[in-house]
């Protein structure tokens, strides 16, 4: 190894610290990328890079507009009928209780993309209802967080839209192909927290005393509308019906997203001028936050490269196809689970590796696919994640008591989705 990689693996170590510490994620990606470029003496790679990612036009597309949607759905309070609407049937179900909670957030994982925003306005529900039903709050949180596989359905997902570009396929064709693999891991993640229930001595009829719930200062609609509360899923509806039933008909995320706005609009009757600044608002908060981690994962990757780090690893993973697998399953679940941010994982290490795949005997899609979903259960398995904490306060218990439940179980999900890849 070259003085170059031995910096390199240096500045890593600092990168992988100063996250853990919770500084700004795009500052540390871009900062530590451009001094590997520096120490490198090819400092124009990073710049090449931020300009290569910041015009990124397919990214932009998907990101920018579901943002922008999702900031509407908030406006109009859209998302939180879907949540009263899908909470409403659960009470007095017993230990099904828990299941059928995981069932209702993974769809409203789909209409909310934001972890913290979905624990937000779903967690108070779900949590509170799951108390009075007889479960610990520790468990009735572990259920929340450990809900959100559902999501990688979603066109809108940042992290689908970056595996479909890198694979250089429509986002639909990778959902599609990734589809029933989420549809597994999901199943499997409901039957390992029931077991871990009853493992943890979760659920007990007439309840636990002296635990409870803090009260949010987010008020679900007590009679949803059921057209505003269909609004948040009439892209994703609309995209499916799309692909499935009139495959020449070829529509965008895009386009869906504004099918779902006018449908919003007219149904809300809400002010179309204050509802397209929102839209448009929400679609500059997605590109200052996604792609610019996007950018910022991208120069830190250039970092990589120019130190001649990832030549390195690429040729270390050709040797063994099971070697690159066990690296995409574990990497990302480790460095989410110390940073808190599965985006950060996520990008990072399909920025730097992925693309690599068909030389270790690997397709794209199923690499990057199994980067994203490790990276996933690293965030939730985080007891720094933003989402974790919040719903740990909703329930009124310690981070690191919901965690205790939510790490087995994500770790054996992982393992599970790593044999059938």
């Amino acid at each position: 190894m070259t003085w170059t990689m031995w910096a390199a693996l240096i500045v890593v170590v600092g990168t992988v610290w100063a996250l853990i510490k919770r500084y700004e994620t795009r500052l540390v990606l871009l900062t530590s990328g451009l001094i590997m470029t520096i120490l490198s003496l090819d400092p124009m790679a990073a710049f090449e890079q931020f300009d290569k990612s910041m015009t990124n036009n397919s990214l932009i597309i998907v990101i920018c507009s579901s943002m922008g949607f999702a900031a509407t759905m908030n406006l109009t309070k859209c998302d939180l009928h879907l949540v009263s609407l899908l909470t409403k049937p659960l009470n007095k179900l017993g230990i099904l209780l828990l299941p059928c909670c995981m069932i209702v957030t993974g769809i409203t994982s789909l209409a909310i993309s934001s972890l913290s925003g979905m624990c937000a306005a779903i967690g108070p529900t779900i949590v509170a209802l799951m108390i009075r039903a007889g479960f610990r709050p520790a468990m009735a949180a572990a259920t929340v967080i450990a809900s959100t596989l559902p999501s990688f359905w979603s066109p809108g997902s940042s992290h689908n839209g970056f595996v479909a570009k890198l694979a250089e396929w429509p986002v639909m064709d990778f959902i599609t192909y990734t589809g029933f693999r989420t549809l597994l891991i999901s199943i499997v993640c409901i039957v390992f927290l029931t077991v871990a229930c009853f493992i943890f001595g979760d659920f007990k009829k007439g309840g636990f005393e002296n635990e409870g719930v803090h009260k949010s200062n987010v008020e679900l609609p007590e009679h949803p509308n059921v057209l505003w509360a269909f609004a948040p899923l009439l892209p994703v509806v609309l995209l499916f019906v799309i692909a499935f039933w009139f495959p020449n008909v070829k529509m965008s995320v895009a386009t869906a997203m504004l099918f779902g706005f006018i449908y919003t609009m007219i149904v809300t009757r809400s002010n179309p001028t204050e509802l397209i600044k929102k839209f448009f608002d929400g679609m500059g908060h997605g590109y200052g936050s996604i792609i610019g981690l996007i950018i910022a994962a991208g120069v830190f990757a250039a970092g990589l490269r120019t130190c001649g780090v990832i030549d390195v690893f690429v040729e270390y993973l050709k040797n063994s196809s099971e070697v690159a697998k066990l690296g995409a399953a574990i990497g990302p679940m480790a460095l989410g689970i110390m940073t808190g941010s599965g985006d950060a994982a996520g990008f990072a290490c399909n920025e730097a590796v992925t693309p690599h795949a068909p030389e270790f005997g690997m397709t794209i899609p199923d690499l990057g696919y199994l980067a994203i979903v490790s990276a996933t259960l690293g965030r939730v398995s985080s007891p720094i994640a933003a989402g974790v904490i919040i719903i740990a306060g909703i329930a009124n218990v310690s981070p690191l008591e919901v965690i205790k439940r939510s790490l087995p179980v994500n770790a054996a999900v992982l393992v599970f989705l790593y044999f059938i890849s």
